[in-house]
């Protein structure tokens, strides 16, 4: 029975393993690389060895960056005070676009979702905790995403936090259930940072 060579089945095999890509299009996308000239290829090739080589995460607060602390953390004109928490890196690249927000950023890497065998001790929880404990951020709010997983994370994050002087708030005007952060509008999203709901207030 006739099959591809090694290096095809290989480059296949590679690409499927991809979230969202299935064998047929990881089979498009193998073919069209071989198609494409070397120097197309390559730039690919380095362009993966770029970001996995250059990249790492911000010591502070997790986001992508090139450097030890990321530009947000080291912008002297943010308001270190307000932290707000996002699932992913793309999730505060969005609540960025809205030019609504100035404080600074946690990246949880994740939500908390059982069934994929994601537990809180795999995101970074206890790293915000720790930040929190400092004493120098009166609010954190929660911009996990409107789902049954964002909502839990939330809601644990919000008990994680019950203990400390700090004020932890939730957005959701504008933000529908079930949604993804990244898919929203800058509008919607600016809706939802100044219509943020009180989780539990400051401690006095």
């Amino acid at each position: 029975m006739a099959s591809y060579s090694k290096p095809v089945e290989d480059l296949i095999e590679a690409l499927a393993s991809l979230p969202g890509i299935g064998h047929k299009t990881a089979e498009r996308l193998a073919f069209h690389i071989l198609r494409s000239d070397r120097e197309e290829a390559m730039k690919l090739a380095e362009a993966i060895r770029r970001a996995k080589d250059d990249l790492r995460h911000c010591a502070v607060c997790f986001n992508i960056t090139e450097s030890e602390v990321c530009e947000i953390c080291s912008d002297p004109g943010r308001d270190r005070q307000v932290v707000c928490v996002v699932e992913q890196p793309k999730d505060l690249l969005a609540m960025e676009s809205t030019n609504e927000y100035h404080g600074v950023y946690h990246v949880l890497m994740g939500r908390i979702a059982p069934l994929q065998g994601v537990t809180p001790d795999q995101l970074t929880a206890a790293a915000l905790v720790e930040r929190v404990k400092s004493g120098q951020v009166r609010e954190v709010i929660l911009a996990t995403n409107p789902d049954l997983e964002g909502d839990s994370s939330a809601l644990f994050l919000s008990k994680l936090l019950e203990a400390y002087e700090v004020k932890v708030t939730r957005i959701a005007k504008g933000i529908p259930s079930g949604s993804q952060i990244e898919h929203a509008s800058r509008t919607i999203l600016s809706d939802a940072l100044r219509g943020r709901q009180v989780l539990h207030p400051q401690a006095t």
